[in-house]
This record gives structure tokens, sequence and C-alpha cells, in this order.
């Protein structure tokens, strides 16, 4: 017997339960510390609200190729497995399920930013024009 579907509302809850989320100040804080900030949004709203300095732009659907540090596919930032991620997307929820993605593949250090991209602009932390 099967068990019941688990909804995406509750699936995010759980899988929020495993680590420490990061608010934006804590996230700025990490980034001049060393930690990589990922920005999986997509192209129109990286466009329509600009960027963070410094953080690397990983599209969703490329993300683990590019972070896997036993990747054919990784990006030179992709150093090893205690790499401190912290992945941004507009409002907190696509990267909650990007840093459960990023665990799996050894990525104890992964996490995301609460309230996403919104939460870092609203804290009044830098933000640059698209280019």
């Amino acid at each position: 017997m099967s068990a019941a579907p688990t909804g995406i509302d509750a699936l995010v809850e759980r899988i929020r339960e495993t680590y420490a989320r990061v608010d934006a100040r804590a996230a700025y804080a990490a980034s001049l510390s060393g930690a990589l900030l990922v920005d999986i949004r997509y192209q129109a709203l990286r466009e329509r609200d600009g960027l963070i300095p410094g953080a690397l732009v990983i599209e969703r659907n490329e993300l683990e190729w590019r972070l896997d540090p036993q990747g054919s596919h990784r990006v030179p930032q992709a150093t090893g497995h205690d790499l401190r991620v912290i992945v941004i997307c507009n409002e907190g929820y696509a990267s909650t399920l990007a840093a459960a993605s990023l665990h799996a593949l050894g990525l104890r250090h992964a996490t995301d930013l609460e309230g996403g991209f919104q939460s870092w602009k609203s804290a009044g932390l830098p933000v640059a024009p698209p280019h």
C-alpha cells in the first residue's frame, strides 16, 4: 500500500525542518565571509528586479550540474562538499527545494534565503541593475 500524497506546502515545511535557513542580513554577512550566493531566479525576474552583486547566477534547471563538486559540468566555485552555498529564488520557496537537492548531492552546508531576493531588496542590501 502506498503512502498518502504529500502536498507541496507540507513538503516544503518538512524540508525546512532539516536545516537552518538564513535571513537577508545573515546571508550578506556570510557572503562577506566566503559563502557562495547562488541566484536561481529566471531571467525575466533578474531583468525586472536586478542582481545581487557577487552572486553566481545559475538557472534552477542547471543547479545540480553546476554545483556538484564531482560533476563534469561544475563551475569553478564548486570546490568541495564543504562549500557554504546560499540559494536565492524570488520569494524563498523554490530555493528550499533547491537546497534539499544540493543536500542530496552531499553539499551539507547548503541553505536558502528566507523570503528570497525580495527580502534581500527589502532589507536595503546591495542590488545592481541587470546587465
